[in-house]
């Protein structure tokens, strides 16, 4: 993890110096103006940057430096094995970001297509979160 944190930390570096590399470039080709877009973007990204490894950094030192996935002789068990519960046969997740992908499209094209999505966005929403009170799958 700590390798995490200093990979993190030398993006974060990085994207500073390329975010006063872009200002200055930018400052002399405008004539004295900044474009500010690029600048703010690469200065959010060390931000970013040193968030996430000021952050990987602190978490490391609460695991004692060595994650179980960075030993060689950890087992599978030795990490968290509970990861979530998923359904791999489950076909609502697709109709769901089908629904928001035309919801998406109503606001690229023309506002009355995210109507559309509205309601199947309902029904997948529905039909995911209640796939376990019916059928083959109820508890």
């Amino acid at each position: 993890m700590r390798a995490n944190s200093i990979i993190f930390w030398i993006t974060a570096a990085f994207f500073g110096l390329m975010a006063a590399t872009y200002s200055i470039w930018s400052w002399i080709y405008y004539d004295g103006h900044i474009e500010w877009v690029g600048t703010v973007a690469l200065t959010l990204s060390a931000l970013l940057g040193v968030f996430l490894g000021f952050f990987l950094g602190r978490t490391a030192k609460g695991f004692g430096g060595l994650l179980p996935e960075d030993r060689l002789d950890a087992n599978i068990d030795d990490a968290d094995p509970e990861m979530g519960h998923f359904s791999p046969w489950s076909w609502w997740p697709f109709f769901l970001g089908g629904a928001v992908a035309i919801m998406a499209l109503g606001l690229a094209v023309g506002f009355w297509i995210a109507f559309i999505g509205v309601p199947i966005l309902l029904v997948a929403l529905v039909g995911w979160v209640y796939e376990y009170y019916r059928g083959n799958f109820a508890r």
